[in-house]
């Protein structure tokens, strides 16, 4: 669960039910500096003489905002449109892409008029029918840390349940996950669990869950019929890559019930990264470690017009044929939904 350092409330969040959840949570809390404002300039208010400093500040703030404009965006491929319930993770993953694409605002913000997102929702929804329509909650967000303050997954798990022609998705790092058990789910959301060895999480994801905590968490989910899912992402090829992914796999196997059937589905992304992410990382992170030697890349220019650097097309081969060999081997009833 997410304990921020300071909230806060923008202009007329505090008359919503969100807002006053939030505000009743953390008013005792004498560690915890709320901060209510007139307008929508944050950056203000999060201290720090550098980005570094920003960031860690910024890390440690949550945002109550207004989502105004309704328009959501395109989420391919994984999703038509992504769900914007929360903005922004508490996670210090050094390698997100994040890190760019919120540039100056590393801070997680919280939409209080989640009722009118749904609305939109489901505007997008008749839109398509019959087809299925398929939302993504957690594209620029992990929302599983400020679920106790808000409710809103709960509140479009349901939603979605009553939705014939619509489906959810969301992917997380966290474990926090007992409030969403019980729900009528109606088996319209999967949910997701980016996943990594014991070397990068410790190296690189900083206060998120442990690998443990992450499977633990997916088994019971998958106890109470969600269709659970695993990103293994990114992928690193170091010394004893191959041994360590391979234990990853099989320890999500010894961690479900014996007599587990249903469906896991498998995503798998190699690390890449780009120029601008590169610079941007050095800027947080000045320390890291970090594998982004441009010589030892190939660099490639992807869907959406940018170059980034890749591993080498044989380096991408082998990986590519491991886990789909490692994936096969070890369970019965998989799908993978694509390994790059």
């Amino acid at each position: 669960m997410f304990k921020p350092k300071r909230v806060i409330f923008e202009k007329n969040t505090l008359e919503t039910d969100v807002g006053k959840n939030i505000y009743n949570k953390v008013k005792e809390n004498k560690e915890t500096d709320i901060i209510k404002i007139s307008s929508n300039h944050i950056k203000g208010y999060i201290p720090g003489e550098n980005l570094n400093e920003q960031y860690k500040e910024g890390k440690q703030t949550l945002v109550v905002g207004i989502k105004k404009s309704l328009k959501f965006q395109s989420c391919k491929p994984s999703a038509h449109y992504q769900l914007p319930l929360v903005s922004g993770c508490m996670g210090r993953c050094e390698y997100c892409y994040l890190n760019t694409q919120l540039g100056d605002k590393p801070f997680v913000r919280v939409f209080a008029n989640v009722d009118d997102i749904l609305i939109q929702a489901k505007k997008y929804i008749e839109e398509r029918k019959p087809s299925i329509t398929i939302f993504e909650g957690a594209a620029t967000s992990d929302p599983i840390p400020v679920e106790p303050y808000t409710h809103s997954l709960k509140k479009a798990i349901e939603f979605f349940a009553k939705e014939e022609y619509a489906r959810f998705r969301f992917v997380t790092k966290y474990n926090d996950i007992d409030e969403l058990i019980g729900i009528d789910h109606n088996n319209h959301t999967e949910i997701r669990f980016s996943i990594n060895t014991d070397k990068v999480i410790q190296t690189y994801e900083h206060y998120t869950a442990s690998i443990n905590k992450r499977i633990e968490a997916a088994v019971k989910l998958a106890n109470a019929g969600y269709q659970i899912g695993f990103i293994i992402a990114p992928v690193f090829l170091y010394d004893g890559w191959k041994e360590e992914y391979s234990n990853l796999i099989k320890s999500i196997k010894y961690k479900l019930p014996e007599n587990f059937s249903d469906k896991i589905l498998f995503e798998v992304i190699s690390h890449r990264y780009t120029t601008k992410a590169k610079n941007r990382i050095l800027e947080i992170f000045p320390e890291t470690v970090l594998p982004m030697d441009d010589e030892s890349r190939k660099f490639k220019y992807g869907q959406f017009g940018y170059g980034k650097y890749v591993y080498e097309k044989e380096d991408l081969n082998d990986m590519k044929e491991f886990f789909k060999t490692e994936i096969e081997s070890t369970f019965t009833n998989f799908e993978i939904k694509y390994i790059i």
